[in-house]
């Protein structure tokens, strides 16, 4: 981790030796200097998650993203989640340190591609689970959980069509639950659709 953040991440009065203590130490500094938190995905090394402030899904993430005083949120996690800490905390910077971290359900569903089939289904409600870019969540209607979605399609009135998106699965789950048809968007997380495959 050392190698990869420290000639870009540490202006030269911050620079310190391969120590760990001492990264850790100036890490610290440049939090309190800045007015920065660190917000970590558990998925993230541990070292990361040692430097971190708060440590959590993107959900739980988010809900910190939105509470933080701070001036400047580090957000160590993929794409989507910054972007979605940045649309809760529109005066605030948010930094992504490695802006290659993607995520491959909010990538399943491209921005033009979905404005097409948007465009396929008039009339349609689109519900959309907040593992999404920015730019999917503002062709959204709602933007959901994964925890409140089933509740959300509860509250719609039955004679209105719905899309579903990014992740085909979490729609289907939904599907089931609600008794309801859905208009899928065929996105998924290459991760679970692994594991299914290996059923």
């Amino acid at each position: 981790m050392y190698q990869r953040v420290y000639h870009c991440a540490f202006p030269a009065k911050f620079r310190c030796s391969r120590s760990p203590t001492d990264l850790f130490a100036a890490i610290a500094t440049l939090k309190r200097d800045l007015n920065a938190v660190v917000l970590a995905h558990y998925y993230q090394d541990p070292d990361i998650q040692d430097v971190a402030d708060y440590l959590g899904d993107s959900l739980g993430l988010a809900r910190q993203a939105a509470t933080t005083d701070a001036e400047v949120i580090v957000f160590a996690g993929v794409h989507f989640m910054a972007e979605t800490a940045k649309i809760l905390n529109p005066d605030k910077q948010v930094l992504l340190p490695d802006l290659a971290a993607g995520c491959s359900l909010a990538d399943s569903c491209p921005p033009d591609a979905f404005a097409q089939f948007k465009a396929a289904h008039p009339g349609h409600l689109v519900i959309s689970y907040i593992n999404c870019s920015a730019a999917i969540k503002a062709m959204s209607d709602i933007i959901c959980t994964s925890s409140n979605a089933v509740a959300i399609v509860r509250q719609i009135p039955i004679e209105q069509p719905i899309i579903f998106a990014p992740d085909r699965n979490l729609g289907r789950y939904v599907m089931e639950q609600t008794g309801r048809e859905l208009t899928l968007w065929q996105g998924s997380c290459i991760v679970h659709e692994t594991f299914s495959e290996k059923k």
